[in-house]
Formats: C-alpha cells, structure tokens, sequence
C-alpha cells in the first residue's frame, strides 16, 4: 500500500452514504468488487435506515472514480437516488489495509 501512496501523491479519504433501492441487490457486494478493482481501502455496511453508508480512503483520482461509481452505477439492479459524500479530507497514510463489508 505505502508505494502506492507514495506513487500518487496526495490520499485522499471520504465517507459516504447511498440512497435509494441498494439494499437487497447485491450493492455491498459490487461496492467491494469495484473498491477492490480500482484499488482503494474502506468499508461498506448497510443501515437500519435502508441506505448503504461506508468510507473510502486511496489515492485522490482512485477516490474520486469510486466516488462516481457509488453516484452513478452500483450494482445491476440497484437504483441510486443520491449520494451524500462527508468528511473529505486529505489523510498522510491509509487507515485500512483492505476494502471490505462490515455487519
């Protein structure tokens, strides 16, 4: 993790909340697939709200693309009204070392 931080300069770490139909189709699961594939760190969980709420810590672009990802896309069969993203702030090391679902 640490060349990796080191390669792209600034991290960058953010939590987030999705709104909309995310629990119940597979979202947690995607979430962590494409956290995985784009290389970033955090965690996922689902709320007694209904909403899917998580952080996500990594390089700034790396952040920014899981970021679109979580406003945009989700999983196959979820419907995504908002994303509230909190807490963005620049971080000088990683506070996870994987990105995972917690319960």
């Amino acid at each position: 993790m640490s060349t990796l931080a080191k390669a792209s300069g600034a991290l960058k770490s953010v939590d987030y909340e999705v709104f909309g139909r995310v629990q119940g189709v597979c979202f947690r699961m995607y979430t962590e697939q494409e956290a995985k594939k784009l290389g970033v760190v955090g965690w996922v969980k689902n709320t007694s709200q209904g909403t899917v709420t998580g952080q996500v810590q990594g390089p700034e672009e790396k952040v920014n693309a899981m970021k679109s990802w979580l406003s945009k896309v989700g999983s196959p069969s979820s419907r995504i009204d908002k994303t509230d993203f909190s807490n963005e702030k620049e971080i000088s090391k990683l506070d996870f070392s994987e990105f995972n679902t917690r319960y």
